[in-house]
C-alpha cells in the first residue's frame, strides 16, 4: 500500500522550545514521532534552527545585521545536523541533509534533481533533513522561517499532507498573545478569508508569523495539500493531531 507522504516543517521556536539554544529533548521527541508514523508514511523534514545552533557557542558582532545572520547560519548549519546526527542515531533514523534555495525551485534541472535526491533517499531508509541554504539566501532570515520553503517542496514532492509546527496551537480569529478572548480556528475551507490576521503577533525566534502560514496554505490548496498548524512545543504534537488528541488549524 502506497504510504501517505507528508512534510513537517520544524520551526526555530519548536526546537528551541522557546528559549535561545536547540532543544535535545525536542529532538527526542521529534525522533521518537518519525519512529511512530514512519510505518504508514514517508516523512521529510524542513528545519529551521541553524543561527539557534550557531548561538549554543557564539555571538556575532560585526557586520551588517543579514550578514551576521547568514555567517551565523554558515556556522550553525554543520552543528544542527550534529545535533540531529547525535539524536537520531539514538533511534535509528538516518539522516541526508539537504540545502536548498528558492531558486531551486525555479529551474525545472534544479527541481528534477531535488526529486530525484530526495525520492532516492527515501527508498533507501534516509530520512530527508531540508534547509535553506542561509549562506547564500536571505529570503528565510528576512521572512518565513522556511514556512514557504517547506509548502514548495510539499508541492515539488507531491506530498499529501504539511504540518507547520508553530509556537501556538494554531490559527486564531485575533492574536491570543495580546487578546485572551481569542478563539481558534479549526477548519478553514476558504483561507482568502483569514487574509486580515495576518498582522499577527512575530516569535522571537522564528520570523513568520502568521503572515507566513497562510502563504504556505495558498500554495499548498491548489495542489490538493492539506496543511495543519500545530502547536510544536506540545509533546508529541504530530502523532496528537493524526489521532486527533490535540486541537490545530487544518486547512483543506
Amino acid at each position: 500500500m502506497k504510504k501517505r507522504r507528508i512534510v513537517i516543517k520544524l520551526g526555530s521556536t519548536t526546537l528551541t522550545q522557546g528559549t535561545s539554544r536547540i532543544s535535545r529533548g525536542k529532538l527526542e521527541d521529534i525522533a521518537r514521532q518519525i519512529n511512530e508514523l514512519k510505518e504508514d508514511h514517508e516523512i521529510i523534514i524542513v528545519t529551521s534552527g541553524a543561527i539557534a545552533a550557531a548561538k549554543h557557542y557564539i555571538q556575532l558582532t560585526k557586520g551588517n545585521p543579514i550578514g551576521v545572520k547568514q555567517a551565523l547560519a554558515a556556522i550553525g548549519q554543520p552543528v544542527l545536523m550534529r545535533f540531529y546526527q547525535e539524536v537520531f542515531n539514538d533511534y535509528e533514523i538516518k539522516i541526508g541533509q539537504c540545502l536548498l534555495s528558492h531558486r531551486d525551485f525555479e529551474n525545472e534541472q534544479s527541481k528534477l534533481n531535488t526529486v530525484s535526491t530526495i525520492n532516492t533517499l527515501i527508498e533507501n531508509g534516509y530520512l530527508p533533513l531540508i534547509n535553506e541554504n542561509d549562506t547564500i539566501a536571505t529570503d528565510e532570515i528576512k521572512f518565513g522561517d522556511n514556512d514557504k520553503l517547506a509548502a514548495l517542496t510539499a508541492v515539488l514532492l507531491k506530498a499529501d499532507l504539511l504540518i507547520l509546527a508553530s509556537d501556538i496551537d494554531g490559527l486564531y480569529d485575533a492574536d491570543p498573545k495580546s487578546n485572551p478572548d481569542a478563539k481558534l480556528i479549526t477548519n478553514v475551507r476558504n483561507i482568502d478569508s483569514y487574509l486580515h490576521l495576518q498582522n499577527g503577533s512575530i516569535s522571537s525566534l522564528g520570523t513568520g508569523g502568521i503572515k507566513s502560514k497562510i502563504e504556505a496554505a495558498k500554495l499548498c490548496k491548489p495542489n490538493g495539500i492539506e496543511l495543519w498548524i500545530v502547536n510544536g512545543g506540545t509533546e508529541g504534537f504530530a502523532v496528537k493531531a493524526m489521532k486527533k488528541q490535540i486541537k490545530f488549524t487544518r486547512v483543506k
